[in-house]
C-alpha cells in the first residue's frame, strides 16, 4: 500500500530550519557569522569543493568561523544533510532544480518537491562542442547526428536537451549514444564516436580536442534568437544567455554565445533564518578579495553576477534583502523571483493532489512513478 509514513508537507519542508543556533543577527555595519558551520558539496577535487574550501578559509580568516565540508558524489548525499539540518548550506548543482520540480531522484514518495532557496550562485558557461572540421555549424545541423546521453546524469542531459531545443530539435531527432559518464562522453568526441557534446568549455579533455588535428568549435546559441531561447526556457527556466571567453577554442577575441548556468549554488531551505542568510551573503561579498584569486573560477563569485537570477530555485529573502541594499537586486530580478516562487507552489499543489488521490486509491509503491508523472503532465504543463 501507499506508504502511510509519508505525510503531506514532509516533501516540501526541511525538517529543521537551516542555520545554527549561535546568535547571528543582521547588522547594517558588518556581517556576523556563527563560530562554526557545516556545508555539503560535490566530491573532493571537484570545482565546487575547491571553491567552497577557499571561501571557508576566507570566512575563517575574516570572522574566525570554522567550516567543516561534507563532500558527496550524489545528489541525495548532498541534499539530505541539508534537509535534516545536519548542514546549514549546500553547495549544489542542478539537483536544486530537480528537487524543486520533484523529478528524477526526487520524484519518489520520500522526497517530492523541496522548498529550496538560493543564497548565491557562481555563473558558469555550458555549450555544444563539435570538431572544427565536422561541417556542423549550427544546432539545427545536429539533426540525425550522434549526440550523447549520459546514464544517471540528468544534470548534463537536461543541458543538452535544452540546447537541442534551441534548434527546434528533441532527442528523437538525433542518434542518441548512451555514455556511462561525463568523462567518457568528452573522450567520445575526441575519438570521433559522437558528433557533439555538451560541456563546460574549461573541461581538460576539450583542450586535448582543441590541439588535435580536428580542432574544436562551439555551436552558437545567439542571445537575440528569441524563438531559440523561448525553447530553451521551456526545458528549464534557470538557463540564460552569455558569451563565453574562457575555455578550449575560446578567448576574448574569439568568444561564443552559450548558455549561462549556476554552479555551485549555495542553497538553503525556505525556512532558513532570514538574518542568518543575510549575514552569510554579506560575508560572502565582504571576503571576496580574500578568496577571489584562489582558482580560475572564484573571480566569478563577484556578488554582482552571483547574486542575480536566473538560478535553479528562487532566491532567499535574506539574500534579496542584502542584494537590494547594495543595489544589485532589480525589479526584473524581483519579477523573476516571484514567478519562480509561483511555479514552486504549483508543483507542491500538484504533488499534494497526487498524494491525496494515491491515498484514496490505495496505490502501491510501484504505481507511484506513473501516477505522479500523470499529475505533473496534467497540472503543470
Amino acid at each position: 500500500m501507499f506508504r502511510s509514513i509519508f505525510t503531506r508537507g514532509a516533501a516540501v519542508l526541511g525538517l529543521v530550519a537551516c542555520g545554527v543556533a549561535a546568535g547571528t543577527a543582521a547588522s547594517a555595519q558588518e556581517a556576523t557569522l556563527p563560530k562554526s558551520m557545516l556545508w555539503s558539496t560535490y566530491d573532493v577535487g571537484s570545482s565546487g569543493y575547491v571553491e567552497a574550501a577557499a571561501i571557508a578559509d576566507a570566512f575563517g580568516k575574516e570572522f574566525g568561523t570554522r567550516v567543516r565540508i561534507m563532500p558527496s558524489g550524489t545528489s541525495i548525499g548532498r541534499l539530505l544533510p541539508l534537509r535534516t539540518g545536519r548542514v546549514q548550506y549546500g553547495w549544489l548543482a542542478n539537483e536544486v532544480f530537480f528537487a524543486t520540480e520533484a523529478v528524477h531522484d526526487f520524484a519518489t514518495q520520500e522526497w517530492g518537491p523541496q522548498d529550496l532557496r538560493i543564497v548565491a550562485g557562481r555563473p558558469s558557461t555550458f555549450g555544444m562542442a563539435v570538431a572544427a572540421d565536422s561541417g556542423i555549424t549550427s544546432i539545427q545541423d545536429l539533426r540525425g547526428k550522434r549526440v550523447p546521453q549520459i546514464k544517471a546524469n540528468p544534470s548534463i542531459n537536461i543541458k543538452i536537451e535544452a540546447m537541442l531545443a534551441f534548434g527546434g530539435l528533441t532527442w528523437d531527432d538525433v542518434q542518441v549514444v548512451e555514455m556511462p559518464s561525463y568523462g567518457a562522453m568528452l573522450t567520445a568526441l575526441v575519438d570521433g564516436v559522437v558528433d557533439a557534446v555538451g560541456s563546460t568549455p574549461t573541461a581538460a579533455t576539450l583542450y586535448e580536442m582543441e590541439s588535435s588535428s580536428h580542432g574544436i568549435a562551439w555551436l552558437p546559441l545567439a542571445a537575440d534568437d528569441a524563438e531559440g531561447w523561448a525553447n530553451i526556457t521551456k526545458v528549464a527556466s534557470f538557463f540564460g544567455p552569455t558569451d563565453a571567453t574562457a575555455g578550449a577554442g575560446l578567448s576574448e577575441e574569439a568568444s561564443s554565445p552559450m548558455i549561462s548556468v549556476r554552479y555551485p549554488m549555495i542553497t538553503v531551505y525556505a525556512n532558513a533564518d532570514e538574518d542568518e542568510v543575510y549575514n552569510f551573503v554579506k560575508a560572502l561579498d565582504e571576503t571576496y578579495d580574500i578568496y577571489a584569486s584562489a582558482t580560475a573560477a572564484t573571480p566569478a563569485w563577484d556578488i554582482k553576477g552571483a547574486g542575480v537570477p536566473p538560478a535553479d530555485a528562487p532566491f532567499h529573502p535574506g539574500a534579496v534583502r542584502y542584494l537590494t541594499e547594495i543595489g544589485v537586486w532589480t525589479e526584473e530580478a524581483d519579477a523573476w523571483n516571484a514567478k519562480r516562487v509561483e511555479r514552486l507552489e504549483q508543483v507542491k499543489e500538484a504533488w499534494n493532489a497526487a498524494f491525496d488521490a494515491a491515498a484514496e486509491q490505495g496505490l502501491s509503491d510501484k504505481d507511484w512513478p506513473a501516477h505522479w508523472e500523470k499529475y505533473r503532465s496534467e497540472m503543470l504543463n
